[in-house]
């Protein structure tokens, strides 16, 4: 009986060869890859915004800081205003009711004209030798870097109204009006060294005063007004005016029912005021 041969053993299989390290060349860095972590990725953007979060409020405080500190453009123009106490700039029916016009119309024209100070005369029965007095207002007071330069202007806007209100409550007192007076002692007031001054005159400009009243002359024609202006001027001289801008706010108001009278009436004043005196009438503020 021939026996069964047991099958032969394989032989193992050989070992997978593994491929040689790859070495670095000589003289070239070795590149070495990093793997971050799915925490540490994480970790970046909050850091980052962190740090925007300490940035940008330093940022915003800075611009701020320069907002502030940005120089407004200085105001250099010399203005001044003359305000009627007489009765005809009353509160009353047949007056203008001048406080109510200064109030409306004297910040506005502060502002408009830049006016850098602001001198005052009143219009009583002797104007240019009255007592009521109201020290010039600085309407852009030193200031350094610091400074809100808005807020310290309005201040000192609002410090002018007062001492022309209170110019007027004083003008009321010394009934008259003497326009004429009130013109020429403005224009030895006011300083001329910074610009074209500008004057803001609240008054219906009926010039009545102890020796003089405007109303009982004839202003029908040219010729009669020049014969007026004429015999003013040798008596008192022409107001210091010349090169000014005169406003005028009321001017001819009584005359409002008679508009023939009304223009003889404003012809006069501006022959007086440009014609003579060679200001430069504008009725911008004219209510």
């Amino acid at each position: 009986m021939t026996g069964s041969r047991p099958p032969a053993a394989r032989a193992p299989s050989p070992a997978p060869r593994l491929p040689a390290p790859r070495l670095p060349l000589p003289g070239r860095p070795r590149t070495v890859i990093v793997h971050h972590s799915a925490r540490t990725a994480h970790r970046s953007p909050v850091r980052a915004a962190r740090r925007l979060a300490v940035v940008v409020p330093l940022v915003c405080a800075l611009a701020a800081l320069v907002s502030c500190t940005k120089q407004e453009e200085a105001l250099t123009t010399p203005c001044g205003v003359v305000v009627d106490g007489s009765g005809s700039a009353a509160a009353v029916k047949q007056g203008f009711d001048s406080e109510e016009k200064l109030k409306h119309s004297l910040v506005e024209f502060l502002t408009d004209q830049k006016c850098g100070t602001v001198d005052f005369a009143p219009i009583t029965r002797s104007s240019r030798s009255s007592s009521c007095r109201q020290d010039q207002v600085d309407l852009d007071p030193p200031h350094d870097a610091n400074t809100d330069q808005k807020v310290q202007r309005a201040d000192a806007r609002r410090a002018a109204a007062l001492a022309a209100l209170a110019e007027l409550k004083c003008a009321r007192t010394q009934n008259g009006s003497d326009v004429w007076g009130a013109l020429a002692r403005i224009g030895e007031t006011v300083p001329d060294d910074g610009g074209t001054p500008k004057l803001l005159v609240v008054s219906d400009f009926d010039q009545s005063d102890p020796e003089f009243v405007l109303s009982r002359q004839d202003l029908s024609t040219e010729a009669e007004r020049a014969k007026v202006i004429d015999s003013l001027v040798r008596k008192r001289g022409l107001p210091g005016i010349k090169g000014m801008e005169v406003f005028p706010v009321g001017l001819g108001m009584q005359y409002s029912a008679k508009p023939s009278e009304a223009d003889d009436f404003q012809a006069f004043w501006v022959e007086v005021l440009e014609g003579r005196a060679e200001a430069h009438v504008d009725n911008q503020y004219k209510r």
